[in-house]
């Protein structure tokens, strides 16, 4: 059984129209070929299908498509649609609601929402050529989690999703995670998160994909498991992004070939400005090229250096400024707020303001 596994998809304004009427070459180009030599799609819903204009307050854009890309992703090949993300709930409730019907009309089964932070911690389970497959879906703490009273997406605990991933297993051949978290456009985990996988790993999982970063990361194969940290996006046209952040413009999707053990295999893909695409010729090698780099920095340790860089790169006046004016203005309040509630950008605080046990030599 091949399963295939792709990140961020979202309708822009380059591509609403095509995803509305239903135009997968445009799309998706070669794509497509790849999805009909698989059994399984799952495909990372990054946005609400709704036509309503009540977003929600936060930072950040609110993103949303046409109820018609439901259908689109049906004709592509998408049998599987993960919601646990920072943006399924932009539009709230209503928004929400409106992304289930149209999936549900597609008739696109779908995992990682609730109707409160209980029910959406619910395992998805498929199977296929006489094996039992679960998935975990769980995302950070960015806007869009369930609540004790409120619908929402499933959000990560360090104790309750170990407890999910172990209970899974104990019901499926094998165990995928899908962790929707890291910081946007870093190659490299942050200790945090590396820790965080591979303690996945050790509950259970099979593979463990983190996607949110925009970019390609690197990957490890831990104690027979497979963990990829960063897959970058899938179909997500943004020419604002994509002109500042090169790493927006290439991704990875993912094939577990699952017999009686899983293989991994990774498609590099572009951005084509209207869609995406497989790579090819000299661009696909340099995805792989420096994907294999990454790889190496993370078995040899030199991917701690990398993930320092990056904190001290351009990001971090961004950090500084909402630190330093905290009690100054109610909207940096928030900001900071949202800081310490999301682990991503608490990794990055934590590298950035270091604590005594870490900057006096003893």
């Amino acid at each position: 059984m091949k399963i295939l596994i792709a990140a961020d998809l979202v309708p822009t304004s380059q591509t609403a129209a095509y995803f509305a009427n239903g135009n997968v070459k445009k799309l998706f180009g070669g794509v497509k070929d790849v999805a009909d030599d698989c059994d399984r799609f799952i495909v990372n819903l990054e946005c609400a299908l709704t036509e309503s204009e009540n977003a929600i307050r936060k930072f950040g854009p609110n993103l949303k498509g046409p109820a018609k890309t439901a259908d689109t992703m049906k004709a592509l090949g998408v049998t599987d649609v993960a919601l646990a993300n920072n943006h399924v709930f932009d539009y709230g409730i209503e928004g929400l609601k409106d992304t289930v019907a149209a999936l549900d009309s597609a008739g696109l089964p779908y995992f990682g929402i609730g109707e409160n932070d209980t029910d959406s911690r619910r395992p998805y389970f498929f199977e296929a050529e006489g094996k039992r497959i679960a998935v975990i879906n769980v995302c950070e703490h960015e806007y869009t989690y369930a609540l004790p009273n409120r619908m929402g997406a499933n959000p990560f605990d360090p104790f309750l999703t170990m407890q999910d991933i172990r209970a899974a297993k104990s019901e499926a051949d094998f165990l995928i995670v899908l962790y929707h978290g890291g910081k946007e456009y870093s190659g490299y985990p942050s200790p945090r998160l590396r820790n965080l996988c591979r303690e996945m790993v050790y509950c259970g999982a099979d593979a463990v994909i983190t996607q949110h970063s925009h970019c390609v990361g690197c990957y490890e194969k831990f104690e027979g498991a497979h963990i990829l940290y960063g897959q970058g996006n899938f179909n997500f046209s943004y020419p604002e992004h994509s002109k500042r952040r090169e790493c927006w413009k290439t991704a990875l999707l993912v094939i577990l070939d699952v017999t009686d053990k899983i293989d991994i295999e990774f498609i590099p893909i572009v951005d084509t400005g209207c869609g995406c695409d497989l790579a090819e010729g000299e661009q696909k090698d340099k995805i792989i090229s420096e994907f294999e780099d990454r790889n190496a920095e993370l078995s040899d340790g030199r991917w701690l250096d990398g993930w320092e860089r990056f904190c001290h790169s351009d990001i971090m006046p961004v950090y500084m400024d909402v630190a330093r004016h905290t009690i100054d203005h109610s909207e940096k309040e928030e900001h900071f707020a949202h800081y310490l509630d999301c682990e991503a950008h608490l990794d990055v605080f934590k590298t950035l303001f270091k604590t005594w046990n870490h900057t006096n030599e003893i």
